[in-house]
């Protein structure tokens, strides 16, 4: 059995450990944030979430409950809405004995803070070549729009619900994105793919994409062919927040990236690959998140707590 300040320490710790910034630049990071915290007013101060200090992904927060909560059974999902929660409350009727919601997406807070970790598509970019200053010029607007659109949406609905109803809540949104793009990273690091066919195919050989073939939502190409030559191959559309400006390819064509691989892509975004030769292949939404997912219960299953998947998450256990 695991408490809750557990579950999210192991998940910090494993979303600071596959973070395209490396521990350095977590590090460094956190230090930008605690030297502009020391210099905000005394007013400022009282407003600021000091968790921020500590854990970088503001998506990714325990959002309901005490962290000495002993948690036995988990109800998972890549959402967690007000019918998830009614749900969890009609199963323990039942007699589940589920003590945690945790999702994949953010509610509450964490949502309404999306956009606070969009910066790491920046030094993503830089990673495959982009210059940083041109990475964060053009997410800068991105991230502005992003703010705005969350903005008036209902955070609370489903918090609301959990609380009324006695569960504690947590969301692990960059974190998990985080574990899905190392383990991309790797996969194709090792793999040499020479056309985006080739790309597609291991694609095909991971278990949640696999399964997601069956129901028609597994990965596609949406930009290039499967005789496209793949060149230089990028999971970086996976992890940040959500989708970067469409302006962003035409740097990336200049940096030298020939596919990218997504979790999802808007019409605008595929149109712009086209027009740069950049070969884009759509991964999937839901398997991508279970995906990470996954790789994170895994840790938690292992030190004894119980998984009951629900909301689109794939489960596939990778520990015995």
């Amino acid at each position: 059995m695991m408490t809750l300040g557990d579950i999210y320490k192991t998940a910090v710790d494993l979303g600071i450990k596959s973070d395209p910034r490396g521990a350095e630049g977590v590090k460094k990071f956190l230090a930008r944030r605690k030297k502009e915290y020391e210099d905000l007013p005394a007013s400022k101060k009282a407003e600021y979430d000091r968790e921020d200090l500590v854990n970088p992904f503001s998506d990714s927060r325990i959002i309901l409950g005490n962290k000495n909560l002993k948690v036995d059974k988990i109800l998972a999902g890549i959402d967690m809405d007000a019918s998830e929660v009614l749900l969890a409350d009609r199963l323990n009727q039942k007699g589940a004995g589920i003590d945690l919601l945790l999702s994949h997406h953010p509610e509450g807070g964490p949502l309404a803070a999306l956009h606070e970790v969009m910066d790491v598509q920046a030094d993503l970019m830089a990673n495959y070549g982009v210059p940083i200053n041109i990475a964060e010029g053009l997410m800068a607007d991105r991230i502005g729009e992003v703010q705005r659109r969350f903005s008036p949406v209902n955070h609370n609905q489903s918090v609301d619900t959990a609380r009324l109803l006695g569960f504690a809540m947590m969301s692990t949104h960059t974190i998990t994105d985080n574990l899905v793009y190392q383990f991309l990273e790797d996969v194709f690091h090792k793999t040499a793919c020479e056309t985006v066919g080739e790309v597609l195919a291991e694609l095909k050989k991971i278990p949640e994409y696999k399964e997601a073939m069956k129901g028609k939502a597994g990965p596609m190409i949406v930009a290039g062919s499967e005789k496209s030559r793949a060149g230089k191959v990028a999971p970086l559309d996976i992890t940040g927040g959500t989708e970067p400006s469409a302006m962003v390819y035409e740097k990336l064509a200049d940096a030298g990236v020939g596919t990218i691989i997504a979790m999802h892509a808007g019409e605008e975004h595929r149109k712009e690959c086209a027009k740069q030769h950049i070969n884009l292949v759509v991964a999937g939404h839901m398997s991508s998140d279970s995906l990470g997912m996954n790789i994170f219960l895994d840790e938690i299953e292992k030190r004894g707590v119980k998984i009951i998947p629900c909301s689109g998450l794939i489960r596939v256990r990778r520990v015995k």
